[in-house]
């Protein structure tokens, strides 16, 4: 991997969750090509496994452990081996999250037809628990960690928080209103930790990423025969670069961020990485 800036995060010890994810696993890699020692967080053992191997294959130190963002007894043990295998965390990022089919309508819109036909998915027979539990993923998965990892950080030169927001905190997309409110919540939670934190020296940001293709959305945008459906030609067509982000484009800013030289004075702030969606009116 070619790093897009020349960041220098030697020594320096991250805390990754979803680290095996498809965008986590590419930041993992990049911080630790920066040097940093990569501690990968995540529920699957085979892709955490697979993470860890392809950064000591390149000569990075990396440790994956399974954690349960919900679970802060859970995330306080993995602190605990993580300061024993690599040391106190420097930098975490709040890669874990996602969505659910159950709280997602069928169509962008309430037809009178809708009404009428049990095969439809309304917002009227949304799944009150599946937006419970996305919310609780999403918001609590990144208060939970944010709660254990930064008090290792209270008081240290250059640590910082990186949360990863979304477009749909910006405009909520149509059919998913319960992820557009937790990642709402998430750009808004990222303002209020960057004050709160700011007197003991802890930077908090975060990335609202645009549409790339991951194990979360790839049913909505690809169709059976890996053709884009027709939310995705939308989405293609309200993009003025028109394509979907490759994840490696989510680097230059998080290797920004990270940077006190470069973003030392930066603070609070959400980042889109859309290609033009949130600047795009439609007309």
């Amino acid at each position: 991997m070619t790093l897009p800036l020349q960041v220098d995060l030697t020594g320096r010890v991250v805390a990754i969750t979803g680290g095996s994810g498809v965008l986590g696993s590419v930041m993992s890699e990049a911080l630790a090509e920066a040097g940093a020692k990569i501690a990968v967080l995540a529920i699957d053992q085979e892709a955490n496994d697979r993470v860890v191997r392809a950064i000591e294959e390149k000569g990075g130190t990396a440790k994956g452990y399974i954690a349960d963002v919900l679970s802060k007894e859970g995330l306080e043990e993995t602190r605990a081996a993580i300061h024993q295998d690599l040391g106190p965390v420097d930098i975490l990022i709040n890669g874990a999250g996602g969505n659910s089919p159950k709280a997602t309508t069928t169509n962008e819109q309430l037809s009178l037809e809708d009404m009428k036909d049990s095969e439809q998915r309304t917002f009227f027979d949304l799944d009150s628990g599946a937006v419970e539990k996305l919310f609780q993923l999403n918001f609590i998965g990144t208060l939970l960690p944010t709660q254990v990892f930064a008090q290792d950080m209270v008081g240290k030169d250059h640590a910082a928080i990186i949360n990863i927001s979304s477009m749909n905190a910006y405009r909520p997309l149509t059919k998913i209103p319960a992820y557009s409110g937790a990642k709402a919540a998430i750009s808004n939670f990222t303002q209020w930790l960057s004050t709160y934190f700011a007197e003991v020296g802890i930077r908090v940001n975060a990335i609202a990423p645009g549409f790339f293709l991951t194990a979360q959305n790839r049913e909505l945008l690809l169709d059976e025969n890996g053709d884009y459906t027709e939310r995705a030609q939308k989405i293609i067509e309200h993009t003025p670069q028109h394509r979907f982000g490759e994840p490696d484009e989510l680097l230059g800013t998080l290797l920004w961020l990270l940077e006190p030289k470069a973003s030392g004075f930066v603070n609070g702030i959400v980042v889109p990485i859309d290609g033009g969606f949130s600047a795009y009116s439609g007309v």
